[in-house]
């Protein structure tokens, strides 16, 4: 079953129902050859949905690292993928950038509306996600991280100007179906395909997004 959400630019988000973590993370490993790891998950406390590293206050409940070791738990393997959502179902699912992909993090309004601008363009898209705080990531090969500054000013603008942030080494993405908290689930903006297999370099997207950005400001 698909779950779409209505008034966007994109036709359709899918979201996956009725696969379990376990079996999504290791699809994730085994079909794109993602590193994933576990990260925190929801434990219902008196009623409210509280992360499980026991912040009431935490800004991204059910969907951060378990541990500070996170980066090198991280696994391309579906063996051991499934060996460590057996031992904790309910854990977030969490990808680490800067090894098979770095993303592009901006705003929801913006995203939507680089997408658009994309698809008239003919671009090639990677996977997009789009999460419960309104952010969308935009998946291209690695290395983003340390081209994207010199792009903006290329294009005109000031890094710190647009809300658009590279996301490499020693960052992550929640991965669909994660879960934050009371707000929803993580969903894919534009779904993992055969056809965007092969992920475009970041100086192919970097002008709309940047567009869109700037727009949104």
């Amino acid at each position: 079953m698909e779950e779409t959400i209505p008034d966007t630019q994109v036709a359709q988000i899918p979201q996956q129902r009725g696969a379990s973590l376990l079996e999504t993370a290791v699809r994730y490993a085994e079909d794109r050859h993602w590193d994933v790891f576990p990260g925190t998950w929801l434990e219902a406390v008196g009623g409210v949905q509280r992360c499980s590293c026991g912040d009431a206050a935490c800004a991204v409940p059910g969907a951060h690292p378990a541990r500070a070791d996170w980066a090198a738990q991280a696994t391309g393997s579906a063996t051991v993928a499934r060996r460590m959502w057996q031992k904790q179902p309910a854990a977030s699912i969490l990808l680490p950038t800067g090894r098979t992909f770095d993303a592009i993090d901006v705003p929801e309004s913006a995203g939507f509306l680089a997408l658009a601008r994309m698809e008239r363009m003919e671009l090639t898209l990677g996977p997009v996600t789009l999460a419960p705080d309104r952010r969308m990531r935009f998946f291209v090969l690695p290395g983003a991280a340390a081209k994207v500054p010199e792009l903006v000013r290329k294009l005109g603008w000031s890094p710190p100007a647009l809300d658009l942030t590279a996301l490499g080494e020693g960052s992550y993405v929640a991965a669909p179906p994660t879960r934050y908290g009371t707000r929803g689930a993580v969903q894919w903006a534009c779904r993992p395909t055969p056809a965007n297999r092969w992920l475009p370099d970041v100086e192919e997207l970097i002008s709309p997004l940047a567009y869109a950005c700037g727009r949104d400001r």
